[in-house]
């Protein structure tokens, strides 16, 4: 389908274009960037996630909190290409007078929140789903998190809270890269039963190929469609500093950085129209 080229060439652009910005800002995490890039464009290039450029906070807008910060700089070239921003920002990430830095921060156009140390994504998430069907809303409310961040014991706070009070309007997408900061995720708490565990906490779950954008836009739009009463998550595989030589699948790649030879190779063999 022709829907479904766009958001590979746009997966393309996305991926090139926040290697750049790592290039210029070496703080900006590139390896827990790229992971959830296809996840990112299926939802704002495939028109799953109702949202306005130009009035950020419209009432009507769909909520999307990125618990995993850090993880998210290639939200700065979707939301460029989108119109939130002038596309030359993207030059002067760190920069000190520039509002697009290492870690995203809330008054970046585009951003709900940013939620500081990691674990709090789901329970901010919580909080506006609940308000949101108090006030009889429809709006969906989706977040992203890591799966290093599932050890978090806040998360599982919220889990249990959404469940309680059935959340139907949560979408929670796991980035599970199998990664944290500084080894594979089964060496620090070992875990290989996200399906069971989520649901023996009351939501419904899902599990894709989080680099397959017609699988996720499936599974997506069958959360949003689902109507089981129930909160929803998706399980996204993912690779961890994926197309990056020396840091895809690298247990250290959380902290490491791209040399000027990979950098360039990148460039060379990822052009764009």
């Amino acid at each position: 389908m022709k829907k479904f080229v766009h958001i590979k060439d746009k997966v393309k652009q996305i991926f090139v274009e926040t290697v750049k910005i790592h290039w210029k800002a070496k703080e900006t995490r590139v390896a827990s960037s790229v992971s959830p890039i296809e996840i990112f464009c299926v939802l704002f290039y495939g028109k799953l996630l109702d949202h306005n450029p130009s009035e950020p906070y419209w009432e009507n807008r769909d909520r999307f909190i990125i618990s995993k910060g850090h993880g998210s700089i290639c939200f700065y070239p979707i939301f460029a290409d989108l119109g939130y921003f002038a596309k030359d920002e993207l030059e002067r990430v760190g920069d000190k007078d520039s509002f697009l830095g290492g870690i995203p921060d809330p008054v970046i156009s585009g951003y709900e929140t940013v939620n500081g140390s990691l674990g709090h994504g789901i329970g901010v998430a919580c909080g506006i789903a609940k308000a949101l069907k108090t006030k009889g809303k429809g709006q969906k409310v989706f977040v992203l998190t890591g799966d290093g961040e599932l050890c978090e014991g806040s998360i599982w706070e919220g889990l249990m809270f959404a469940s309680h009070h059935q959340l139907d309007n949560i979408i929670a997408i796991v980035d599970n890269n199998k990664i944290s900061m500084l080894d594979f995720t089964k060496n620090i708490i070992g875990e290989d039963s996200w399906v069971d565990k989520f649901k023996a906490f009351g939501w419904d779950v899902y599990r894709v190929d989080g680099h397959d954008v017609e699988n996720i836009y499936d599974v997506i739009s069958r959360c949003k469609n689902s109507g089981s009463g129930k909160p929803q998550v998706i399980i996204a595989d993912t690779i961890k500093g994926r197309m990056i030589p020396g840091l895809e699948n690298h247990p250290l790649s959380h902290v490491m950085s791209i040399n000027e030879s990979t950098f360039n190779k990148i460039i060379e063999e990822n052009k764009y129209e």
